[in-house]
């Protein structure tokens, strides 16, 4: 049912030609929001890369450029820039005051050089915006971006948690104006939310697009801690830290779909973490999974993953437990529709 190999397996990165690793290093656990000892981070980053991943995902918004900061050092003292794939993204509030967030090109011109200088290089392969922004044209944002690859500070730009259409959208204007376009998307996407296989992979499937999925083990959901007949955390991971109610019923289907996931993985022989990674990996649209370790032992647990396959018995299983293209819990998705508020609806 099961094969799996020593090799980091590599594709490319929609149709740039560029050849990256099936697992991405996510860096947000990497500084005050999670490891805040740098020279463990450092070193984490660096088993990764000696372990064959090239493709390394960052963000400016997080720990408020300490992430980047400590990329920037992991990949000076690995000494081959060239080597290595690294993405960073831009969008959200880096100050209290107004100008330091968002798609303007005021920002975006600013928002760049800040990275550059965090991550210690001259370039970013793949530069992404964090969140759409309906305040700003995606004219003005994807002409910013534009003159950034002209200038050979950015290589490739991308997207992240864009509703479909907006992907659309961004495909046209870019086309429209003959401007650098969106390569890649970066959805949330696991066992227990697969909503975007309803509309959004098959988009940036068709347009040709990378995607980069975060999340995948649900926000720790899928670690292999929410099982029955074991103690379970007291609270929920997130920024509420929102306590751990079975009495939910979306808690109690989560808990429920997670432990008949860890029964299956239990069947399988292999740890719940990495059949989630699996998972995913195996949609044709989906380039590489974003992982985010905060230890060493964490990222150890996951290497694996990207050389495990899995066999049509196992995904009819997978599907009988978790409906392809539904999300257990409607937040899960990711995207935050404006349009929906009170305020919107009623003006």
């Amino acid at each position: 049912m099961l094969e799996q190999g020593a090799a980091q397996p590599t594709t490319q990165l929609g149709r740039t030609g560029v050849e990256v690793s099936r697992l991405c290093l996510g860096t947000m656990m990497f500084g005050d929001w999670g490891n805040k000892d740098h020279e463990d981070s450092v070193r984490v980053i660096r088993r990764a890369i000696d372990a064959g991943i090239n493709f390394i995902d960052s963000a400016d918004i997080y720990a408020y450029g300490e992430s980047e900061e400590i990329v920037g050092r992991a990949v000076a003292e690995h000494g081959n820039r060239e080597d290595l794939v690294i993405a960073t993204k831009f969008f959200n509030g880096m100050k209290q005051q107004p100008n330091y967030r968002g798609g303007s090109r005021h920002w975006i011109m600013r928002a760049v050089e800040d990275s550059l200088r965090r991550l210690r290089t001259d370039y970013i392969d793949l530069y992404q915006m964090h969140r759409p922004d309906e305040h700003t044209d995606i004219d003005e944002t994807l002409g910013a971006l534009d003159d950034l690859v002209r200038q050979g500070k950015v290589r490739y730009i991308g997207s992240s948690t864009f509703q479909p259409s907006q992907v659309v959208e961004a495909q046209w204007a870019a086309r429209q104006h003959h401007t650098a376009r969106f390569v890649t998307e970066q959805p949330p996407y696991s066992l227990l939310a697969r909503g975007v296989e309803a509309d959004l992979l098959p988009t940036t499937h068709r347009h040709a697009m990378g995607t980069l999925v975060w999340s995948p083990l649900a926000g720790g959901w899928l670690s292999g801690q929410y099982r029955k007949g074991q103690d379970l955390p007291a609270t929920r991971r997130g920024s509420d830290k929102e306590p751990f109610d079975l009495t939910n019923p979306v808690t109690a289907a989560k808990f429920d779909a997670a432990d008949a996931l860890g029964a299956l993985a239990d069947d399988l022989g292999v740890p719940l973490a990495q059949l989630a990674l699996a998972f995913v990996l195996r949609h044709p649209a989906v380039t590489s999974a974003i992982i985010g370790p905060r230890t060493m032992t964490q990222l150890e647990s996951l290497l694996g993953a990207a050389s495990l396959e899995l066999d049509d018995a196992t995904l009819d299983r997978i599907d009988e437990i978790v409906p392809p293209g539904t999300n257990i819990d409607p937040q899960d998705s990711g995207f935050s529709n404006y349009w929906l508020s009170t305020e919107r609806r009623r003006r």
